[in-house]
This record gives structure tokens, C-alpha cells and sequence, in this order.
């Protein structure tokens, strides 16, 4: 059932009951009233067959928009996360007065041009097929979103000569009060470009959770509250994290390939430089984005059960097996590269000797994550196995194993960077031994506490409690990775360097873990895009507006693996020419004084 409104205080039930008998039918009549004119102004969803659907012959409506669509969101997201990061790293350069930091923001925001220009390309591509394919699901969106999309249309306008003043005004707005009113643009860009993508949240969060209109699909008139239906919030959030880990592992993709095409050791030093930086970007957005994705399962079980439970125990489950992979993928990845990074520095022999047992922990936490619960068998296999449920390994196959999984996972990430951050520094406090002590009793006793939470509450309490010991998991891992960052500062202030770090000292096998970080980014969120929109079933807008296409059935999984594949392999070509053309036209020479031959 859908979630119920909340009930009326208590205020306001004293003010109803102390209306007269004739004020109540007044006021039933002005609402009668109401509901008759908003009928007659906005018609109910219409009840379509298969004939209201036009087709093409040979093509695939459903596949065509579907492709549309996760390509031009794979470059939506990556053009709002480029800006965003971009500014950052621009109001740093600006802080520390290193223009190596203001030359890497450039380079990005060149890359993220052309990309743009895709991005609305793929943009009209997709509006076109939606009117072609869907003309009564995308006149009835309109009707409701009319004002939205208007706006919508203004903030591309916008968007657009922000982006290109912005980038094309780079040299020209430097230094003093120009340099000002180009941060000043930065920003513009960046809170124009997230306000187009809460927009276009609301259109798709309103397909799965209504609101604004009755049972019938009777439009109140009220578009905020159609905007600010019930999932908009926990798709909000995932999003916005989710673009700018997707958005670093791009643009560390596109430093990997500079990398590998570099011509001399000055290029090479460089671009190890800006992989770095966007690895770093990625795994800083990708710690919290387990947590964020958890939030929206969440609130989507809270709004539906039926969708809650299609999602996480119906067909669903196993694409949920492949997230896991993939997710495990990008932690393992970005681990890799950093423990190649290490290389860089003189310093990292007193570290590298932890790199096997941090291994051995993330491999051990991945395999517990994608273990599944039920397995998929023959029927041989069933008898020969005694039952769906493997008898050692089942109890792994429940959430509260796989959240202790994943918390563990992200802490010895966290336990991965500070080991990188430490390796080219000696700290000089006198209490160093006091600090290390802490930091490990930190580190044991948050892991010996989500272990807790995740075996006792887990697996010998009700489920009212295994539900709820996720959030202090989260809160312990929160607690360990803030704590001990924050202590490891105190300990290396003024701390001395072991030497210069040798940008360019990185194993090319390292850049390869950077393009797989962008594959797997692409796979994982194809694949999710698919859970999330299929979840409606056969449902436009979930039980109000009903799919009658020939193509309303839920495609098996294979089926939509390989149409995510098709469409990821077209958007990574597609991305090889983003790179091509920044390389073509930038300038083949490095400034002076940043690295040496």
C-alpha cells in the first residue's frame, strides 16, 4: 500500500469540529466545486490502448527511448558533476596560489564542452522519441509539469551561457576582481545546472510516486506538490552524489588516457598528477553512495511495498547480485591505484607490508556482499543441494551481512587513503605513538562494533532490530573514517617529507584501474536506471497511468543487460571522442616550472 497522508493535528481537528452543520456543507460544496473546475481544466489520465501507440517499422520504440535516455543521462551527469568539482579546484588554486590546480580545472572543463554539446544533442533525440513513441504519456507529464518544463527550457539558456562564459572568459577573467567574477560564474553554473537536474528528478520521481492528483489522475493544480512528491528527496541526493563519483571517474579516465599517450616524462607526471585527483574525487563521493542508495531503497519500500519488495525480492534481487559486483569493482579499483600510487614516494616501504592484509579484507567483504540468498538452480541441483539455500553460505545472502560488508569495505578504503596521505610524511609531534595507538583502538573497536551489530542484531534478534541496527553501522563508520582523518591531520601538521613525490612513477597497468572505474561507473548505473524505472512495471505513472504499449511486460534480465551493454559500449565510444577532440585541440605544450624532464 502507498504510503498514507499524515493525519491532522490537533488544532486543526478542534477548528473543524466547532463548524456548523451548515459551514460543513459549504465547504463540502466549495470542494465539490473545486474538484469539478481542476476536472474540467486538467482531464484525467487517459486510459490508452495498444492503437495509441505509433510505431515505426523496424525499430524498437521501447529500446530506442530507452537508449536515448541512459545515454543522454550518463552526459547529463557528467557535465553537472565537471563544474561542480571544477570550482572546487579552481577556489583551491586560487586559495594556495598553485596554478597547477587552475590548469587541471581548465583541462576538465574542456573536456566537459564537447560533452555538453552531446549531452543536449542526446537531450533533443530523447524529447523527439518521447513524443513519437509516448505522444498521450508525454502530453499528460507536460500538462502537469507545463510550468517546470517552461522553466526548465530558460535554465538550458542559461545553463549554456554560464558554461561558455565561463569557459571561453577562463584567461581573460584572471587575477583581482576578474578572477572574482569568474568564481561568481563558476557558482552560477553550478547552481543552475543542479536546479535543471531537480527538475527533471521531479518528472521521473512523479512517475513512480504520484502526487498532486486524485485517484484518476486528476491534476490538482498545485505543481509543487507534484514536484515534491515522495521519492523526490532520496532521488535528489543518490543522484547528486552519484554524478560526481561518475563525473571523477570520467575525467580519471580521460587522465589515464593523456597518461598513456603522453610523449615525454613531463606529460607523464602531469597527467599522473590529474588521475590522482580524480580518483580522489570519485572516492570521496563514492564512500558516501552505498548510503545514499540504501536511503532510497529505503524510502521506496516506505512509499510501496509492492515496489519495495519487487525491487529487493522479486525479479529484481538478482541484477542486485551484479550491483554488487560492479560496486565491488570500483572499491577494489580504486584500492589499486592508490596502492600503486604508493610507488611515487620513497616513504612507502613502512606501509606496503599492510597492503596483503587490507586485500585480503576487501576480497573477503566483496564475496560476503554479492553472496546471494536464493540460489537459481536446476532441478538436479536442488535435490543434490538439499533446498534453494546453501546451508554455510545462505545466512550471508541477507542484508545485515551485506551492510557489515560494505561498512567494512569503506572503512579499509578510508584505511587504504590515510596509508597513501602518511607514506611521504614523518610525523615530528612527540606524541606520535600516543596518536597511532588511538587511531588503531578507533579503527578495532568501529570494526569490532559493526561486527557486532551486524552478527547479534542480525541474526539473533527480531527484524525490527535488524532493520534497525543499519544506522548506527553507518554511524560508526562515519564516526571512524571523520575521527581518525581529523587526529592524522594533528599528527602530520608540520610533519617532514620523506622527498619530493615522483608524479609520473606510476605503473601504466595503474590507468588501467581508471578506465575500469569508468566502465564499471557506466555498467552500474545503466543497471540501476533499469531496476528503478522497471520497478513501475506496467504502470506510465504507478497506478494511475497503465502501459497498454505492446512492449508493456518486464524484459528478462539478459534481455536488459545487453541492451545497457549496447548502449554503455556506444556512450564509451562516444566518450573516446570527447577525449580525441580535447587532444587535438589543446595546446602540446606544458608550462614551464610545474615538472621536470
Amino acid at each position: 500500500m502507498n504510503r498514507p497522508l499524515p493525519k491532522f493535528g490537533i488544532g486543526l481537528a478542534l477548528a473543524a469540529a466547532a463548524l456548523t452543520f451548515t459551514g460543513v456543507e459549504q465547504l463540502g460544496a466549495l470542494a465539490a466545486e473545486h474538484g469539478e473546475a481542476a476536472a474540467r481544466l486538467y482531464p484525467p489520465a487517459p486510459k490508452l490502448s495498444a492503437a495509441d501507440y505509433p510505431s515505426i517499422a523496424g525499430v524498437n520504440s521501447r529500446v530506442a527511448v530507452w537508449i536515448f535516455a541512459q545515454l543522454h543521462l550518463w552526459f547529463a551527469a557528467f557535465v553537472l558533476a565537471v563544474p561542480i568539482f571544477v570550482f572546487i579546484i579552481e577556489a583551491i588554486g586560487m586559495r594556495t596560489r598553485d596554478k597547477r590546480y587552475d590548469d587541471m580545472a581548465y583541462e576538465f572543463i574542456k573536456v566537459s564542452i564537447t560533452a555538453y554539446s552531446l549531452t543536449a544533442i542526446l537531450g533533443g533525440m530523447l524529447l523527439f522519441s518521447l513524443i513519437l513513441f509516448y505522444p498521450h504519456l508525454f502530453s499528460y507529464l507536460s500538462t502537469i509539469f507545463r510550468e517546470s518544463m517552461f522553466y526548465y527550457a530558460l535554465l538550458f539558456f542559461a545553463e549554456s551561457a554560464a558554461l561558455y562564459i565561463y569557459y571561453y572568459g577562463w584567461h581573460w577573467l584572471q587575477g583581482g576582481f576578474r578572477k572574482w567574477v569568474h568564481l561568481t560564474l563558476g557558482l552560477v553554473l553550478n547552481a543552475v545546472g543542479t536546479t535543471i537536474m531537480l527538475l527533471a528528478n521531479a518528472w521521473l520521481t512523479f512517475m513512480m510516486s504520484p502526487a498532486g492528483v486524485d485517484g484518476a489522475g486528476v491534476f490538482s493544480g498545485d505543481a509543487w506538490a507534484a514536484i515534491h512528491n515522495f521519492l523526490w528527496n532520496p532521488i535528489n541526493i543518490h543522484r547528486f552524489v552519484a554524478n560526481i563519483a561518475y563525473g571523477g571517474s570520467i575525467v580519471g579516465a580521460y587522465a589515464a588516457f593523456k597518461f598513456l599517450t603522453a610523449s615525454g616524462p613531463r606529460e607523464r607526471a602531469h597527467y599522473d598528477w590529474m588521475g590522482y585527483n580524480a580518483n580522489f574525487i570519485a572516492i570521496c563521493a563514492l564512500l558516501p553512495l552505498p548510503f545514499a542508495g540504501y536511503y532510497l531503497a529505503a524510502e521506496i519500500y516506505a512509499y510501496s511495498q509492492q515496489m519495495g519488495i519487487t525491487l529487493m525480492g522479486g525479479i529484481f534481487a538478482w541484477l542486485f547480485i551484479i550491483q554488487a559486483v560492479l560496486i565491488g569493482t570500483l572499491f577494489l579499483s580504486a584500492n589499486y591505484y592508490l596502492w600503486c600510487g604508493m610507488g611515487r614516494s620513497d616513504g612507502a616501504k613502512r606501509y606496503t607490508k599492510y597492503i596483503k592484509y587490507i586485500a585480503i579484507v576487501l576480497v573477503g567483504a566483496f564475496l560476503v556482499w554479492f553472496t546471494p540468498h536464493t540460489l537459481v538452480l536446476t532441478n538436479e541441483e536442488l535435490k543434490a543441494l538439499g533446498g534453494p539455500h546453501h546451508k554455510i553460505l545462505g545466512p550471508l545472502g541477507i542484508m545485515p551481512a551485506k551492510n557489515t560488508a560494505v561498512n567494512v569495505m569503506i572503512i579499509f578504503t578510508a584505511l587504504s587513503f590515510m596509508f597513501y596521505r602518511r607514506a611521504n610524511k614523518v610525523a615530528t609531534v612527540p606524541w606520535v605513538k600516543a596518536g597511532n595507538a588511538i587511531q588503531v583502538a578507533l579503527y578495532a573497536a568501529g570494526i569490532a562494533n559493526i561486527l557486532f551489530l551486524g552478527i547479534y542484531h542480525g541474526y539473533f534478534t527480531n527484524t525490527v532490530y535488524k532493520v534497525a541496527a543499519s544506522i548506527p553501522q553507518v554511524l560508526t563508520t562515519l564516526v571512524v573514517i571523520a575521527g581518525s582523518i581529523a587526529l592524522d591531520s594533528f599528527i602530520y601538521r608540520g610533519g617532514k617529507e620523506v622527498g619530493p613525490l615522483h608524479w609520473g612513477r606510476i605503473p601504466e597497468r595503474a590507468q588501467y584501474a581508471l578506465f575500469l572505474l569508468a566502465v564499471a561507473f557506466t555498467w552500474l548505473m545503466g543497471l540501476m536506471g533499469y531496476i528503478r524505472s522497471g520497478i513501475r512495471q506496467h504502470w506510465h505513472v504507478l497506478d494511475i497511468m497503465r502501459d497498454a504499449s505492446p512492449d508493456a511486460f518486464t524484459p528478462t534480465l539478459g534481455y536488459a543487460a545487453n541492451v545497457v551493454s549496447v548502449a554503455a559500449i556506444i556512450f564509451m565510444a562516444m566518450v573516446i571522442f570527447v577525449f580525441w577532440i580535447a587532444q587535438v585541440s589543446s595546446d602540446k605544450t606544458l608550462p614551464a616550472g610545474y615538472w621536470k624532464d
